[in-house]
This record gives C-alpha cells, sequence and structure tokens, in this order.
C-alpha cells in the first residue's frame, strides 16, 4: 500500500515538473479602459509614483504598507519602493517616460519571491478621449518559477486589480477641478 502511494506521488511530482518545464515561461497581463479626459489629464497619475499611490489598488489593500520614494518626483529616474504583509517587498522605477504616449517601468518583485518584470503604460488619443492600456510582462525564469506559475495565475491575481486601479485614475482624471 505504501508503496502505491509513494509511486503516485512520484508520477505527480513528475507530472508537476513536466508541466512546468513545457510551459512557456512569457506572461502577460494587460487591461485597457477610454477616458474621457486628453491624454494630459491623464498621463499624470502614472508618471509620478506619488500620484500612481493615490489608486494603487495594491496599496488599497494593504494600507499598512511602508512606501518610499527616491529620484524625481516625476519621470525617468522615479523610484518607489514598498513593504507590507500584502504587498511583498519590491522597487519601481520608471526607466521611459514620454509625455502623453508611454510610461515603461522597471519591476523588482524581492519578496515574496524575487523576480522582474516590465510595466507599460500607453495613452492613445481617440476623438476627445484616451485610452489608457496597463500591461506588465516578463518571463518566468527557472524551475520554481515556472510550478509557481502552475498555481499562481499572473492574469487572475492582476488583471482584475489592473481594472480597479484604472476605473479609479478615470475618476480621477475627469473630476472637476477646485477653483481656490
Amino acid at each position: 500500500m505504501i508503496k502505491k502511494i509513494l509511486i503516485a506521488l512520484l508520477v505527480l511530482v513528475i507530472g508537476v515538473i513536466a508541466a512546468a518545464l513545457l510551459k512557456s515561461p512569457d506572461f502577460r497581463v494587460e487591461r485597457s479602459i477610454t477616458i474621457a479626459a486628453p491624454p494630459e489629464a491623464v498621463f499624470v497619475w502614472f508618471n509620478s509614483h506619488k500620484k500612481f499611490n493615490e489608486f494603487n489598488p495594491w496599496l488599497k489593500m494593504d494600507p499598512e504598507a511602508k512606501v518610499e520614494y527616491a529620484g524625481p518626483e516625476t519621470g525617468v529616474g522615479s523610484i518607489s519602493t514598498w513593504h507590507g504583509k500584502m504587498t511583498g517587498k519590491g522597487k519601481a522605477t520608471i526607466t521611459e517616460s514620454k509625455p502623453n504616449e508611454l510610461i515603461r517601468l522597471r519591476m523588482d518583485w524581492l519578496e515574496p519571491m524575487e523576480g522582474v518584470s516590465t510595466v507599460d503604460y500607453l495613452f492613445k488619443i481617440e476623438g476627445g478621449k484616451t485610452t489608457v492600456t496597463w500591461a506588465m510582462y516578463g518571463k518566468n525564469e527557472g524551475l520554481l518559477a515556472k510550478v509557481m506559475g502552475l498555481v499562481f495565475d499572473c492574469e487572475s491575481m492582476c488583471g482584475p486589480e489592473f481594472e480597479k486601479g484604472l476605473a479609479e485614475v478615470a475618476k480621477l482624471a475627469t473630476a472637476p477641478v477646485a477653483n481656490p
């Protein structure tokens, strides 16, 4: 009986490893929203980590997370680091910023697992409105990361949060400006 259980466990482990090795290491999560505002009214919310954190869905989940900023307040070289129970530990660095077109970040994930990914915010003008696309992509390198990719699906973990964040920034970008 024990021998059959051990053989079944061995077959299961070999099956999981085989599935992980056969799975593409590439991942991509992407969501878009069209906002009734010009690109310059939307772009500012993504080009500053401080402004981004006003609607960041992960910080809403983990309001006790510690966030620090370094470098310039906006644009290339702007850095945000975080550490929290729900958010884990990481660092985001703006590596490219083309006004009202594109912002690209390097995301360094430090805890609970290490990894690197790229985040793009794309802005497209469409008849007086702006379509914003939030995309994250990269590779699950190594066997452990591939096995974890079988269990934790980036699409289901990040996609809904991207949608929440985009909905929030749409409200912020279209809110009436108060007169002083």
